[in-house]
């Protein structure tokens, strides 16, 4: 199916729908970062009422961090939050029956100014690197095998580390306080847009490592018990993302409505953000579990126990395809 197809069932199922009033859908509650990017798609199904076309009522709550939104998912307060695979695998080991529903494969990067000599991994000896998050930043440990694998060097040992939050990092990275920088897709597409480029890629990085670089890494967490006893409700929000999806994959206009509240100071950082989000959708399809598998095992090898806890392999049910 295209995705003017998609779009129009969409609306034609939003239209079957129209008649029914909204105290007979259930109620979604997703617990989002109130700033994320997940907002343009969530914001995306809700003007469209693709959540009442597939059979649910959106309900979003915006969350100061990560913690808090799983602090209501953990809790009961909310039924859907976004979150990285590998914090599902962790989870599913520990005995938790949380599930994975692919919504983007977008990744970071390390960066360097237009004008930099670094021009190689191996360049960066005796650099200084931002890096977004903390040590067991997923890509940050990705970028160290990569470069012990193809350049035989030891990024950590080899270079000074700064970590912080990624403001902070993408703010000292455009003004030249470090001479690289590692961030999250979206703070990449404003450093591009600012006059910086990529020095390499993580999904690069992933693929030379054998990994597969279209492995979604985020995604809508779900407790099982919901996929058990409402799989309508659980496809019907797959669904809905896929129909948001096919609307920015393909329509300007969209974008041109959610730029508001996508905090793009200038056209070239509103351009690259929307190229960044259209580059994360990831393929239809189950995910490919062996690929994952092998991804576990390489942040095993690297974050240890500390990164993935008791998931040293993956666990059977971390990911749903819709409509199985």
């Amino acid at each position: 199916m295209t995705c003017m197809q998609k779009i129009a069932a969409a609306a034609a199922a939003a239209t079957l729908w129209a008649g029914t009033a909204l105290a007979d859908l259930p109620v979604l509650r997703a617990a989002v970062l109130e700033f994320g990017t997940v907002n343009w798609e969530l914001d995306t199904i809700g003007t469209h009422g693709l959540d009442q076309a597939n059979g649910f009522d959106l309900e979003v709550q915006g969350m100061a961090g990560e913690a808090a939104s799983r602090t209501a998912f953990q809790g009961g307060a909310a039924d859907v939050i976004v979150a990285d695979w590998l914090w599902v695998a962790r989870q599913r080991a520990a005995g938790k029956d949380y599930v994975f529903i692919p919504y983007s494969r977008a990744v970071g990067g390390i960066m360097v100014p237009e004008d930099s000599p670094i021009d190689s991994l191996d360049d960066l000896a005796g650099g200084k690197i931002g890096i977004a998050g903390g040590p067991l930043d997923k890509s940050w440990l990705i970028l160290q095998a990569y470069a012990a694998e193809t350049v035989g060097m030891d990024l950590a040992a080899e270079t000074e580390q700064v970590f912080g939050a990624p403001p902070l990092i993408f703010k000292t990275a455009l003004q030249g306080e470090t001479d690289a920088a590692i961030n999250y897709w979206h703070f990449m597409a404003k450093m591009k847009a600012g006059g910086m480029r990529t020095l390499v890629d993580v999904s690069d990085a992933a693929e030379a490592l054998g990994l597969d670089p279209n492995t979604p890494l985020l995604g809508y967490v779900v407790k099982g018990e919901m996929l058990r006893e409402s799989p309508e409700l659980v496809d019907g929000l797959a669904a809905a993302s896929r129909a948001a999806k096919a609307m920015l994959a393909s329509d300007d206009a969209e974008w041109d409505r959610l730029r508001p509240r996508m905090n793009a100071e200038d056209d070239a950082q509103f351009a690259a953000l929307v190229e960044g989000y259209r580059a994360g959708i990831p393929d239809e399809g189950p995910v490919d579990e062996a690929a994952a598998a092998r991804m576990l095992e390489l942040m095993a090898r690297l974050g240890g126990e500390e990164l993935i806890g008791d998931a040293t392999t993956l666990p059977a049910g971390t990911f749903h395809t819709p409509g199985t």
